[in-house]
């Protein structure tokens, strides 16, 4: 009964995730990453699973989070350059690590949630 509720709300906040990208200068890139993320879970809500799907959205996710980890202004020298200063000050990406990290912690919370469903179908 968790999964189904999970897979749920993970569509729903995916669904809205793309939704607000839509105004984006990269908005293809993101509403397709996220729009994939919510069909796989919506579907997976009602007992439907791909596992090749989420390997291979999973791979790419991991990839493209590894670019942004290691990227100018990425997620390494926020952490290091910047000593993690906050990231969730406004909507707005006013400094050059705050869109690259948000990005990034988005495609682990993805590749987290096609995981579990990955599992659960094995």
């Amino acid at each position: 009964m968790l999964f189904p509720i999970l897979n749920v709300f993970f569509c729903l906040a995916f669904a809205g995730f793309a939704y607000v990208n839509l105004n984006d200068k990269d908005s293809w890139l993101w509403v397709s990453i996220y729009m994939i993320a919510s069909v796989g879970c919506g579907l997976a809500a009602f007992g439907q699973y791909f596992p090749l799907v989420y390997l291979l959205a999973i791979g790419f996710y991991l990839v493209y989070a590894v670019i942004l980890f290691f990227s100018e202004n990425g997620v390494l020298q926020w952490i290091t350059k910047y000593k993690q200063e906050s990231i969730v000050q406004s909507m707005q990406a006013t400094k050059p690590y705050i869109e690259k990290t948000r990005e990034f912690f988005g495609l682990i919370i993805i590749s987290a949630a096609l995981a579990m469903n990955y599992f659960v179908a094995s």
